[in-house]
C-alpha cells in the first residue's frame, strides 16, 4: 500500500493525481447540477487529437483516469522490480510520458463507440424519440 501511495503522490505522478482530483470535482459538480457535462465544448475541439465526437469533459476525464492508472501502475512496478540507480531514475522520469501516450491512444479507441451517444446536432430521429417518450407517459 505504501508503494501505491508513494507512486500516486510522488513526483512526477502528483501531476496526474492533481488532474484526477480536478476531474472528480468537476463530475461531482455535474452530479449536483451546478454545471453541465458539455460546459467546455465551445472552448476546445478534440478532432485534431482523434478524440472528437464526445464532449470535451468526457474525453479529457477518460484521458486523465487512464493516464493516472497507467502511471501509478508503472511507477509501482518500477519501484518493486527495477534496480536502484540511474536506470531506475530515468525510467521513473519516462513513466509519465509513456503513460500519457498510451492513455491517449486508449482514449482514442474508447471514445469511438461513444460517438453515437453524443450527437452533435439533434436530428429527426432524436426529435422522434423525444416525441414518442412524451406520448407514452
Amino acid at each position: 500500500m505504501r508503494t501505491f501511495v508513494e507512486a500516486a503522490t510522488g513526483l512526477p505522478g502528483i501531476l496526474f493525481t492533481a488532474a484526477l482530483v480536478v476531474a472528480v470535482c468537476f463530475w461531482l459538480l455535474v452530479a449536483v447540477g451546478a454545471v453541465t457535462m458539455d460546459s467546455f465544448d465551445a472552448d476546445a475541439d478534440l478532432d485534431a487529437w482523434s478524440m472528437g465526437g464526445v464532449p470535451v469533459t468526457v474525453a479529457l476525464s477518460l484521458l486523465t483516469v487512464l493516464a493516472w492508472l497507467l502511471n501509478v501502475a508503472a511507477t509501482a512496478l518500477l519501484t518493486v522490480l527495477a534496480p536502484s540507480g540511474t536506470v531506475n531514475g530515468v525510467l521513473h522520469l519516462l513513466a509519465p510520458a509513456g503513460s500519457l501516450l498510451v492513455a491517449w491512444r486508449l482514449t482514442c479507441l474508447f471514445v469511438r463507440p461513444l460517438h453515437r451517444h453524443f450527437p452533435e446536432e439533434p436530428g429527426p430521429l432524436a426529435d422522434h424519440r423525444k416525441h414518442r417518450r412524451r406520448t407514452h407517459r
